[in-house]
């Protein structure tokens, strides 16, 4: 069964995040962390910043981001964590394929990185103290 997904709105849960594990990968970025709460909920917060354009396509890029983790985070976010996502450039443009791969792989390797069996490095950072 998939842990139940909540929306990320305030902002000292997105700077919390930002304090945990990132990981690049194509147009987005995705920043994690362990509530260490004991609560089975994935929460989620989308971002794109004025680099990625307009409010157009800053609204298209978050839109792409949140319909990408709908399909991808049941499967493979982990339960008790909570997740940044951030659009980089060629988010709005970037075909639907490779943005739903970049979204699994950032997944994957922040579930490894969060579990610590992952070793630091390839686009991967540690949080910092």
């Amino acid at each position: 069964m998939a842990p139940p997904l909540e929306r990320l709105k305030r902002r000292a849960d997105f700077l919390a995040a930002a304090k945990g594990f990132a990981f690049a990968k194509g147009a987005v970025l995705v920043q994690a962390r362990d509530r260490k709460d004991g609560k089975d909920l994935v929460r989620l917060g989308f971002t794109a910043t004025r680099r990625i354009g307009g409010a157009v396509e800053r609204n298209r890029a978050r839109r792409r981001l949140r319909e990408a983790v709908r399909l991808v985070a049941p499967a493979l976010a982990r339960p008790g964590c909570d997740y940044v996502l951030i659009a980089r450039g060629g988010a709005t443009s970037r075909p639907w394929p490779r943005l739903l791969d970049d979204v699994k792989s950032a997944l994957i390797r922040l579930a490894a990185d969060l579990g610590g069996s992952a070793e630091s490095g390839g686009g991967a950072t540690a949080p910092t103290p």
